[in-house]
């Protein structure tokens, strides 16, 4: 018998016995389970057990907060119920599906996608950051460190090495994640998305400005010798191709010979459709979601675009609706404008929630509970991961999480008055401020300071009143 055996048991009966647990597995600090019945799941019970920090239901699967022992609970758990221990996150995120409807499948299969990339994906923007810092800043004489200092102009140099292979070359990322989750063939995935950013291409960036675009002449046509960096849509569209077509040789080819006719028959063909179809088409649909948005920023009422996405962004985040956001982050950053109005919004949305936590700890200091899961889940919010404040705490008595929604549409409200803008994504927290724009730093520390200031008193005004019991519990 395990240290948890005891409220395994419980936990156990809570959640409707053996047969209603289709898949479980555990990451970090949370149990994941699929339930083949979520009605019959007693929550309340569950919550109220001594080490259960709070539960939330997201992409299907019912997950239950515990801490850093979770890997033992999950052990006396499985033990308990019979569960072999051999589940993996994807052998639970599979069966979780069945309780997904198209929609809710789409942007779970477009957030695996992408979940794979964000640890890149954030220190190349935290990197460019920095680069600004060495390189576009006047520090010393009216010059920048690289400028001043032969080492900073070398280290100003070598970073563009990570930062172009995480953010310029990020389609070769896309397109192997799309054959890692796809059960293809990987290197396959990582060969069609270089040929996507080729150094035989013209540069993205640079299409607007060359003169002349080399091409291909195929005899009866031609296609223009473009690549793709930075693009999103068009790598989307490119591996998905790859995959099917490596799908559907390998069903008819026979055994014998699928070695050699598969990969020849998948990655010829896609990456010819690449170049002379699905390039071009995927630009355009990324272009005009770009335009959308921007015009939507940048119009008279851009301000009021920041408030409410700022608003809307915890909102998201509870559906996981927000990993969908992140691609057209990505867009914007490739589009002219070579920068997003969006991501500064979701640093004060992340920023907003620790502060409404911590509010909340402050009134119910005395409560160890509670205490427990509130303290890390501040630090955890300030360095970018919303999730353990959100789920263990905010929306388990709403009116916290109410309170930094205000201070986030606040905060956006400012961001997008004084159009700050950042250079490219990285950490949704505090360190957020380093993949700003140098220009839009200084308004971007104001919006910032909102974001952490405005939802503490809020919150403690609704816990003291009594407002928060119009929203939740108190």
């Amino acid at each position: 018998m395990g240290k948890f055996s005891n409220e395994a048991k419980q936990l156990l009966a809570f959640l409707g016995g053996r047969e209603n647990i289709s898949a479980a597995t555990h990451c970090m600090t949370r149990l994941r389970l699929v339930l083949a019945d979520p009605a019959k799941a007693d929550v309340k019970s569950i919550e109220a057990l001594p080490t259960v920090k709070g539960t939330f239901t997201q992409a299907g699967q019912f997950q239950i907060v515990i801490g850093n022992e979770v890997a033992q609970y999950y052990a006396d758990l499985a033990e308990l119920a019979g569960i072999q221990n051999t589940a993996t996150k994807d052998d639970v995120k599979a069966a979780a599906k069945q309780n997904q409807n198209p929609l809710q499948r789409a942007v779970t299969n477009l957030a695996e996608i992408f979940a794979p990339l964000i640890p890149a994906i954030i220190v190349g923007g935290l990197l460019l950051g920095f680069r600004s810092v060495l390189g576009d800043i006047a520090m010393v004489d009216g010059k920048s460190l690289a400028a001043t200092y032969t080492w900073c102009q070398g280290l100003y140099d070598f970073l563009w090495l990570i930062c172009e292979a995480a953010l310029h070359l990020l389609p070769v990322g896309i397109v192997w994640s799309i054959t890692k989750k796809m059960g293809t063939t990987q290197i396959l995935g990582i060969v069609t998305g270089l040929t996507l950013v080729s150094s035989q291409l013209v540069n993205a960036y640079s299409v607007g400005t060359t003169e002349s675009i080399p091409f291909w002449d195929f005899g009866l046509f031609t296609v223009e010798r473009v690549g793709y960096q930075s693009q999103i849509i068009p790598a989307i569209l490119v591996g998905f191709t790859l995959v099917y077509l490596e799908k559907f040789f390998t069903k008819i080819t026979p055994q014998s010979i699928r070695m050699i006719v598969v990969p020849l028959c998948s990655l010829v063909p896609t990456v010819f459709l690449a170049h002379a179809v699905l390039g071009p088409i995927g630009w355009a649909i990324g272009q005009g979601i770009s335009n959308v948005v921007l015009a939507g920023f940048q119009s008279p009422l851009g301000w009021l675009m920041g408030g409410l996405y700022g608003l809307i962004y915890p909102v998201l985040v509870i559906t996981g609706l927000h990993h969908t956001m992140l691609a057209i982050d990505l867009q914007l950053c490739a589009s002219p404008l070579q920068g997003t109005y969006m991501w500064p919004i979701l640093v004060l949305a992340n920023i907003a929630q620790g502060s409404a936590c911590l509010a909340y700890y402050l009134c119910h200091r005395n409560n160890e509970k509670d205490a427990q899961v509130a303290v890390p889940a501040v630090i955890s919010a300030y360095l970018g991961v919303t999730e353990p404040a959100i789920f263990g705490i905010n929306i388990k008595y709403l009116y916290p999480f109410v309170a930094g929604m205000i201070g986030s549409c606040l905060g956006g409200l400012f961001s997008m008055s004084f159009n700050c803008l950042a250079s490219s994504v990285g950490v949704g927290g505090l360190p957020g401020i380093l993949s700003m724009q140098l220009s839009s730093i200084p308004m971007f520390a104001v919006a910032m300071l909102i974001a952490v200031v405005v939802p503490i008193p809020v919150t403690i005004l609704f816990a003291k009143t009594g407002l928060g019991k119009k929203f939740g519990k108190n």
